[in-house]
């Protein structure tokens, strides 16, 4: 086992939370342990996204049994991803803190675009095809539709339609009829419509459904037909037909669906019908591998020093051609001041370090849109472009950097994260704005000279005898910045 380290990924989903334990032999993930446990987080989900005590403490428990499992990995080797009930929960913070006192490994709320784009690097990692696909994924709380080829997704999208909220939506009272039924469908069509022209265009020559909801619907279809090996239109309206004639949910005694599965598959069913109407679906495959394989290779590729996150900020910067050279060298001097102030100001995170480093590459990235208010621009597009591999809090973070990276910094407008608190944002801005004034110029090497020495909120940048003298406009940004930053009750000073 020592030559073989083991890594462990945790899906924190909306009906249940996952745990998977594998370890990499010869370049193949080998997958040791499985947990499943049933958590119905969004049916604790109110109207006004409120996430009730009740539903958070099932969700503690169970994590208190995954920690147990747990206890001998290395934070790096666990990944945890919580999607849609918990990225739409207004206490999200609460439910972390209250988390973070019985699991001891951070958790990271990912965007509806990362877990489509999980989602898919799970299934391609398994199941083979050369010509593009369409690979699907109903939650509890959301779908997942993405399009892709081999290992590159090309179209990623995530629909706020789920198997719990269609079901508490439209079968509320536990009531199956063809009206509730044909109002969930034409409801996920509209949900739909707005993707539809991209996805039919982009084309697909295979169709692969995976995780729960899809599992159980071919499990019933499985039942009725042990020779029927995917999922076809004909198979699902004989399904709606069975449910109708059930008349409520407590009835819906079908083989091959399960008690849990039982309370939320009418919502499931209505979205995969329309799914299969609106893009003229035939019939579907199924994939047992989804999101969590997804995370299990993402750390694969971490582990052996290939994070995506660098592929996803050149992207980026190649898309809005950014000055590379100087963005390069605005990074270099970031780099170079954390690593003088590190151990002072105890920023022991490797993200933090590197976001600092890719916020310096993408700081002119809306130097397109328009060079006046370029910080604000840049943080825009930052803060609302997919970026695969990237947490919604580390793209909180990267997007807060360069919104404040010039002018006055407004603490009021800094976003709450757990991990990160506000005086630790406000230190990672101040490294940001110097390493961006060091380089006005866009001259090469603008701190080989410089000493800096901090303490606590108070920092001395000591300059070569009479340097400052003959820098008379970076004496005066300087000067300006000792303003913008004794505002926010940071002191620097400089000789």
């Amino acid at each position: 086992m020592n030559d073989y380290p083991s890594i462990a990924a945790v899906d924190l989903g909306s009906n249940s939370f996952h745990l998977v334990v594998a370890r990499e032999v010869d370049g193949s993930l080998q997958i040791l342990h499985k947990e499943k446990q049933r958590v119905y987080l969004a049916d604790g989900l109110d109207e006004k996204n409120q996430l009730s005590q009740m539903a958070i403490d099932r969700a503690l428990t169970i994590l208190k049994q995954f920690a147990t499992t747990l206890q001998d990995f290395p934070a790096s080797n666990v990944k945890i991803a919580a999607t849609y009930t918990l990225r739409r929960a207004k206490n999200i913070n609460s439910f972390l803190t209250q988390a973070n006192r019985v699991f001891p490994y951070h958790i990271d709320v990912i965007s509806g675009q990362e877990e489509a784009r999980l989602i898919y690097q799970g299934v391609a990692h398994y199941v083979h095809h050369d010509e593009n696909r369409l690979v699907i994924d109903i939650g509890g709380g959301s779908t997942e539709l993405i399009i892709g080829k081999h290992f590159k997704h090309k179209l990623l999208s995530s629909r706020n339609m789920g198997c719990v909220s269609y079901t508490k939506q439209f079968f509320a009272d536990g009531i199956i009829n063809d009206k509730r039924f044909s109002k969930a469908q034409i409801k996920a069509e509209q949900e739909l419509e707005v993707i539809f022209a991209n996805y039919v265009s982009a084309g697909w020559q295979s169709v692969v459904g995976t995780s729960g909801t899809i599992k159980s619907i071919l499990a019933m279809i499985n039942a009725n037909d042990p020779e029927q090996k995917n999922i076809t239109q004909e198979r699902l309206l004989e399904l709606k037909t069975q449910f109708i004639a059930a008349k409520t949910i407590d009835n819906l005694l079908i083989e091959g669906l399960s008690p849990e599965r039982q309370v939320s598959i009418c919502g499931g069913l209505a979205i995969l019908l329309a799914i299969f109407q609106l893009f003229n679906i035939t019939e579907m495959d199924y994939s047992d591998f989804s999101l969590r394989e997804g995370l299990l290779h993402e750390m694969q590729q971490k582990l052996a020093l290939k994070d995506i996150r660098t592929n996803t900020i050149a992207n980026l910067s190649e898309r809005n051609t950014i000055d590379k050279v100087h963005a390069q060298r605005v990074a270099n001097t970031a780099d170079w001041l954390f690593l003088q102030v590190q151990k002072e100001w105890q920023l022991d995170s490797l993200d933090n370090h590197q976001l600092l480093v890719w916020a310096a590459q993408l700081h002119e990235v809306g130097l397109g849109i328009n060079s006046s208010g370029l910080h604000k621009h840049s943080a825009y597009v930052v803060e609302n472009s997919q970026l695969p591999g990237f947490t919604q809090q580390q793209q909180t973070l990267l997007s807060c950097m360069i919104r404040f990276y010039r002018k006055k910094i407004r603490l009021e407008e800094f976003p709450t994260l757990l991990s990160v608190p506000h005086f630790q944002i406000l230190q990672l801005i101040v490294l940001l704005r110097l390493a961006i004034l060091l380089n006005q110029k866009r001259l090469n090497d603008q701190h080989q000279e410089l000493a800096v020495s901090v303490k606590g909120n108070s920092m001395l940048l000591q300059f070569p005898a009479d340097w400052l003298n003959e820098q008379t406009l970076l004496h005066a940004d300087l000067q300006q910045e000792q303003k913008y930053l004794k505002k926010v009750g940071f002191l620097i000073d400089f000789v």
